[in-house]
Parts: C-alpha cells; structure tokens; sequence
C-alpha cells in the first residue's frame, strides 16, 4: 500500500525541496542581484525615457533589450509586494523561483550520486517507517497465526530444509546482507557469489537485511532483486530489513514466501488493520502473480519460507533467523519460537542471523540506547542478544549497518566461560557506511574487533573520488567530526558507485569433517586478505601473514 503512495509523497518532498530551495537559494540570491544592479536600472529607465521623449536614440535591439529587461524588473516587484500582503502569491512566488532549481537537481541527481539526500522518493521512507514502525509486531503475530491456521502444524512450518546438509558432510551457505539498491555497487559482488553458488558444496544462500530499497516495493524486486541474483541455482531465503516492512512486507511475503503462506500473511495484515488499508483482494491476485511471473521468468529459488524467520536443523548444526523489524523487536509469537529453536539447538553448534546487530562502530547498540532513554526496545533488544548467549550461540550474524565488522565478546557467568562472536554483514550493496571507519572509538565496546574498509583505504578513496560540490561535506567530516550529527548520519551523501569498491560479503563453511565452522571474507574480486582488515586485540590467528585470506574460525566443541 505505502509503495503506491510513492510518487504523491515524491511529490510533495519535491514542492517542499522546491520552496527551500527558492528561500534558501534563488529569493536572496535575486534581492541582492537587485540591489547591486539598482545603479544599472535607473541608467536604463533614462535611456528608455529619453527615448521616447526624442531626446536619445536607441537602435531596436537595444531598445528591445531594455524594455524586456526593465518590464522584468519591474513585474518581480509588483509579485514581491503581493507576495507580502498575500501568503498564496507567497506560495506562488516560491514555486516559480525555485522550480527550475529542483528541476536540475532532478536531473542530475543520478550522475552526482547524491541519490539518499536529494531523492524526495528516499525522503518518503522516513514517513514510511513513522507510519510501520509500531505496527510491525501485530502484523507478524497475526501473519504467524494466519500461516499456523492454513498450514496446521506447529513449528515445523517455520523449518527449512535445503538438500545436502544432512549427515557427516561439509556444506557452505552464503549469507549477505542489505544488497538491494540496484546500482553499480550492488552489482559489484554478483559476479563473486554467481560463481560460489556453482560450487557443489555451497547450498543455499540468505539475504540478512533489507532486500530492496527504498521501500521494498514489488514494482523494484526485478531490477534489484531477480536481475542480480539470476544465475544462482540454489535455494534463496531471506529475513526483512526495516526497509522492506515499510510497504507492510506485502512485497516480501509475496516473493520470498510460498504462495499459500503469503496470501495468508498477507490477508492476515490486512485484518489487522481492521480493514483500513488500500490492499484488497484484487492487490493480493496482482503481488501473487506478479512475483511468481518474476519467479518464472529468472529461475531464482526463491518463494520456500513460510514466515520472516525460520530455523534449520541438523544433527551437530543449527541456524535462527531472526526478524527485528525495524525497532529491534520481536512479537510474543517469534519469541516463544526463538526459545522453543533454541531448545532443540541444545548440543549444537548455533549461529544466529538477527536483523540488527549488538555491536556496530565499535559501540554497544543497547548501551548506547539505554543511555539515552530512548524506549523499552533497547532493553527488549538486549534481552534477546542475553538469550542467544545463554543458550551457547557462537555466532551472531546481523545486518542493517552497510560494512563488515567482527566483535569478540566474552561471556562470563555462573557457568564456564563463553565466546560469542559478533559479525555485522551488511557491506551486500547498498551506500558504504562510513562511521565505523571514520569515528571509531579509542575504547571500543570489546576489546578484539575488525572492520573493512580499513580508514585509510576509504580516507583514499573519498580524497581521491569527491566531487567538488562535496568538499564542504567531507571537510566537515575531517574537522568538525560531523558535528553535532554523526559521522554515519552522512554516508548517504558519499553513495559512490565506482571502483574502487568495499562491498562484501561471508562464506559459512561447516566443516564437520575437522569439527570447526569457518568464516570467509569475500570482496569484489574474492576472498580477502588480513591487510584488506583494519583489526584491534587478538583477532588475527598467530603465524597468519596479512597476505593471508580472512578466515574466522570457530570450534564446532560445545564448550
């Protein structure tokens, strides 16, 4: 529904940038251009008089030149004078003057690149999530109920079971997250994972974050979702960003759920709403149908989960996905499914992909909220991370912040103590962010850590690529540290879409055969090496060399 309002709230965002631009920019510009130009009018006023009084002659060029010029003049004063008795001719007088300036901004947005600041479109998803952002544990309770009511059954419903992973073989999984721009820096990895996915031993691959920006709209899913994963032949599950629930995760469902977990999700939104929303049933035949044509048509897997979250299950080996929405909640449902996966995980080896990360520039997301007595989400969102700790999860994999980073927290309780290690994976595609590279801490949250890009190799980069209308951007990056914004709060303005790029994203090798699960780096070209990484503490393994490919190597030990 919010994803058909798209281009009425571009619209406004556009009459809005409009009127800034005509006060901020072309109105001052104009009165000062007047007042310096006064001198020149009275010259012109008697030239045009003495013509026409016979006491000076103009030859007709110029006399036309004057004429229009001083009409000109004269016809912004009269619009200036009714603009001050009058707020519509105000309204007016700013449109006019500032239209041609959005106009070009318009234009030249796409070859500038400053596609998340000056694209009123991207503006409506601030608006999208203020209208979702409280609504989205109802509708995934009531989705979760709607597909236990159509399905019957119990938790097996949220169970996924790609083929060859049962028994005493090594597999690999893909996982990347926040890919779905649909631009240069997107595309970057595909030819990378495309051919991981030919590999017999990889056998699915999940998305962990925002699958299509802006708004995870349906009429985007081709261009940033089906085009660039056409060619990987294995399985494709996925878990919701806070982008895609910003249209009610109709599209979502639609495409990454089978039909008859969909429509029922769907539907079940719909009555949670009470009604009060511009999906029917007609909008419902039109999603079904237009995800399975796009199914059809690029042979993508896609389309065998059954909710926002699923486990897999294996004898030595677990995996949760996790959906946070977009305040880092879960429903009452998804966390008494989150306990109950847990509990069969007991013995296993489990890793975690949750929507939103624990640790991010080097800073304890929860801590941090709690500080500022923000909401009780904070807390909700620590008690779930307590809960994967508690139940021995060695790996937590999230989303949501656009680079890679590693954090090793240890956890020291009543029993033994325990590693759980942290990864953010989020560098899949869309703009970089750049805090983490640019601001991070003197003391981290913990003491081991790694990120990529290094702060020089981006320092480099955006030196070497920054146009001249964004120095005053990035020097005030380098001197004022942002001030009073944050160093993060400003990479949508560096959305740069060439090479060099950061993007990334992790191989998950289950080694069953030396009990150890391993975590590779992959680039744009492939798998990076240590001195791709800038690192703290005792992350990198004795003896490595930095020419050395990135692994993270975690015992498969319960202990």
């Amino acid at each position: 529904m919010l994803g058909r309002i798209s281009p009425l709230i571009a619209t406004v965002g556009d009459v809005l940038m409009t009127l800034v631009f005509a006060m901020v920019l072309v109105l001052p510009a104009r009165l000062a251009w007047r007042r310096m130009t006064r001198p020149v009018e009275r010259l012109a006023w008697f030239l045009r008089l003495a013509a026409e009084k016979g006491t000076a002659r103009m030859n007709r060029v110029a006399d036309w030149l004057v004429r229009q010029w001083l009409e000109a003049r004269f016809a912004f004063s009269l619009r200036l004078r009714e603009a001050r008795l009058s707020l519509p001719f105000a309204l007016i007088l700013l449109l006019r003057l500032g239209l041609p300036v959005t106009a070009f901004f318009v234009a030249f947005n796409p070859i500038w690149g400053f596609s998340w600041y000056f694209n009123t479109e991207s503006w409506a998803t601030g608006i999208y999530q203020k209208l979702t952002e409280l609504r989205v544990d109802p509708w995934r309770a009531n989705m979760v109920d709607a597909v236990t009511r159509a399905y019957g059954g119990g938790d097996e419903l949220f169970r996924i079971d790609p083929q060859g992973i049962v028994g005493n073989g090594d597999f690999s999984f893909l996982v990347i997250g926040d890919p779905g721009e649909g631009d240069a820096s997107q595309y970057s990895l595909a030819s990378r994972y495309l051919k991981l996915g030919q590999r017999d031993d990889v056998k699915f691959l999940v998305i962990s974050s925002d699958v299509i920006y802006p708004a995870g709209a349906i009429e985007d899913y081709e261009a940033k979702f089906y085009l660039p994963f056409q060619g990987f032949a294995k399985p494709v599950y996925a878990i919701p960003g806070n982008h895609d629930w910003f249209d009610a995760l109709e599209s979502f469902n639609a495409n990454f759920l089978e039909p008859k977990a969909a429509r029922s999700a769907i539907e079940a939104r719909v009555e949670a709403d009470l009604g009060l929303t511009g999906t029917n049933p007609r909008r419902i035949d039109n999603l079904m149908a237009h995800a399975a044509r796009l199914r059809r048509l690029y042979a993508v897997d896609v389309g065998i989960q059954r909710a926002p979250f699923f486990e897999l299950q294996t004898d030595d080996f677990a995996l949760l996905a996790i959906d946070t929405g977009i305040l880092r909640t879960v429903d009452e449902r998804q966390l008494a499914w989150i306990e109950r996966a847990l509990d069969r995980s007991r013995g296993k080896f489990t890793m975690a992909i949750v929507g939103h990360p624990r640790f991010a520039a080097g800073r304890d997301i929860p801590s941090i909220a709690e500080g500022q007595d923000v909401s009780e989400s904070s807390e909700e969102f620590a008690a779930l991370y307590r809960l994967l700790a508690t139940h021995n999860v060695k790996i937590a994999m999230a989303g949501d912040t656009h680079d890679f980073e590693y954090y090793r927290e240890n956890i020291v309780g009543d029993g033994p103590a325990r590693v759980m290690h942290h990864f953010i994976n989020g560098g899949g595609g869309a703009y970089l962010s750049i805090g983490t590279a640019l601001d991070f801490p003197k003391e981290p949250a913990a003491a081991d850590w790694a990120f990529y890009p290094r702060t020089d190799h981006l320092r480099a980069k955006m030196d070497a690529e920054m146009p001249l209308w964004k120095q005053p951007f990035w020097y005030w990056i380098k001197w004022f540290n942002a001030w009073p914004f944050s160093v993060e709060a400003f990479s949508g303005i560096f959305d740069f879409n060439h090479a060099p790029f950061f993007q990334s994203f992790m191989e998950v090798r289950v080694e069953r055969s030396k009990k150890r699960v391993v975590l590779i780096l992959n680039g744009v070209h492939g798998p990076l090496q240590w001195r791709d990484l800038q690192t703290g503490g005792a992350v990198i393994p004795p003896g490595v060399k930095p020419e050395d490919t990135v692994e993270f190597i975690v015992s498969m030990d319960n202990q």
